[in-house]
């Protein structure tokens, strides 16, 4: 048998420096089995009326370039310039699609290195539709979930839940890996085999991903800004999700805002500043540092949106009591922002959050102090141990008793604007069904002085 050439490191970067493979080499590693592929993905970025972006893993120093077209079969395509995987990116590539109609469905799929094929197997195609034009009112689903731990269950069949019901978005809320170590290159590891895992192929292929961190992906268990390696959690953070922004200029964080249809999504960073747990609360003690809240209070103030959807990784409610991983901590601050939305006027709030291993109904009754009721809406986990600690702690009110413990839960919430604007909500099992009854929440019940939180008691 003859032996097969030998193309160096050195041969290969020239030849692809100087704009691909000659034919021989090409072959001779054809011959060899090295085929140009995906790693990892390909995952959707959060999508504008006219863009999309995408993140994907390539197996070497390959030019990557998007194929799309606005039907299945790919009738008059179009690309996107080719983008070169690097090694100090980790072959890591962000393609972004650009000069698209909003609201419209688009097909996608990856040629690398000039092959539509790797190893005579057709790349994954993908689909996805661009938001709706600036100022338009149209109906749209959010999916979301947090705690997604590998080690606990590699197999997370709630995300074929995901894939069933096709949300037009889906926000990961923290604890999106449990890296639990100090040492850095954990954080690649467990994002690379989180984004590995099967079942959640086609949701990232096919639904736009927003993410915010909690506890476990930002460091330890109930860590917080004292972290020795939260800057570099924060830089393994930028590499593996798409958000539309990462803090602000002169502070870092991983807090964005995005717009979608006539609802604003306010996602907040519940770690990189926060005090410790333990700390005894007061005036100024702090989840999310001066220059966040001014942000959060800002963006809040000046949002146009129908409803504003208020994220984050940790509860809002009082539920784990004083020194508990949650706002129950800080309730100086939590309830200090909560003023300020009842004394600026700001309507149609709703919190969502995660942590708790658990799927929770909550509300918070600030209709008692001239506000309206604000309902914590949480789903946990994707795959980590179910917990009954819900047993020993007292939310303001909890409006589903018990909490769903039975095992893993994403929460949807589909926003409807025929007639009043309404948002429904409901928490799915893996088998796509539901776990409550689904609870619908108008505009008219998140203004001003309106109490509406025992509409949603269970009789």
């Amino acid at each position: 048998m003859s032996s097969l050439p030998s193309i160096s490191k050195r041969t290969l970067l020239k030849g692809i420096a100087a704009g691909g493979f000659l034919a021989p080499e090409l072959q001779a590693l054809a011959q060899r089995g090295i085929f140009p592929k995906l790693l990892l993905g390909p995952m959707l970025g959060p999508p504008t009326p006219t863009s999309v972006s995408l993140w994907a893993m390539i197996n070497g120093v390959y030019d990557v370039v998007i194929e799309y077209a606005d039907n299945d079969v790919f009738r008059n395509p179009k690309q996107t310039a080719p983008i070169r995987a690097l090694e100090e990116n980790l072959y890591i590539v962000r393609p972004t699609i650009g000069g698209l109609r909003p609201a419209t469905t688009y097909w996608y799929r990856f040629i690398i290195n000039g092959r539509g094929q790797e190893g005579g197997h057709s790349l994954p195609m993908g689909q996805f539709r661009t938001a709706p034009a600036s100022g338009s009112k149209s109906d749209f689903v959010v999916g979301y979930g947090s705690c997604a731990n590998f080690s606990y269950d590699s197999e997370q069949p709630v995300w074929r839940a995901v894939s069933a019901h096709m949300p037009d978005l889906f926000f990961n809320l923290g604890d999106n890996i449990y890296c639990d170590s100090f040492e850095p290159f954990v954080l690649d590891f467990e994002y690379q085999r989180q984004r590995g895992v099967a079942t959640y192929q086609h949701v990232g292929r096919n639904i736009p991903q927003l993410a915010i961190w909690d506890d476990h992906d930002f460091g330890l268990n109930d860590h917080d800004r004292t972290n020795p390696i939260k800057d570099n959690a924060l830089e393994a953070f930028k590499r593996y999700w798409m958000n539309p922004a990462y803090g602000l200029p002169d502070t870092p964080g991983v807090f964005f805002s995005y717009r979608y249809s006539s609802v604003d999504f306010i996602f907040t960073d519940g770690r990189y500043y926060r005090d410790p747990n333990a700390q005894e609360d007061s005036p100024e003690k702090t989840m999310l540092g001066k220059q966040q809240l001014e942000w959060l209070k800002d963006t809040l103030k000046a949002s146009e949106g129908v409803f504003k959807i208020l994220a984050c990784g940790s509860g809002w409610s009082k539920n784990k009591g004083p020194g508990g991983d949650a706002w129950s901590s800080f309730l100086h601050e939590r309830d200090g922002l909560f003023d300020f939305i009842r004394d600026e006027e700001i309507e149609g709030v709703i919190l969502i959050s995660g942590d708790t291993h658990i799927g929770e109904f909550n509300c918070i009754p600030w209709s008692d102090r001239g506000g309206y009721d604000l309902f914590d809406l949480v789903s946990s986990p994707i795959s980590s141990r179910q917990s009954h600690s819900w047993l020993k702690r007292d939310p303001e009110i909890r409006l589903r008793t018990p909490p769903y413990t039975i095992g893993p839960n994403v929460g949807f919430m589909n926003f409807d604007f025929e007639g009043e604007p309404s948002m429904t909500w409901w928490l799915s099992k893996p088998d796509g069904k539901p776990t409550w009854a689904p609870a619908t929440f108008k505009i008219s019940q998140l203004r001003i002085g309106v109490s509406s939180f025992r509409e949603f008691l269970q009789d």
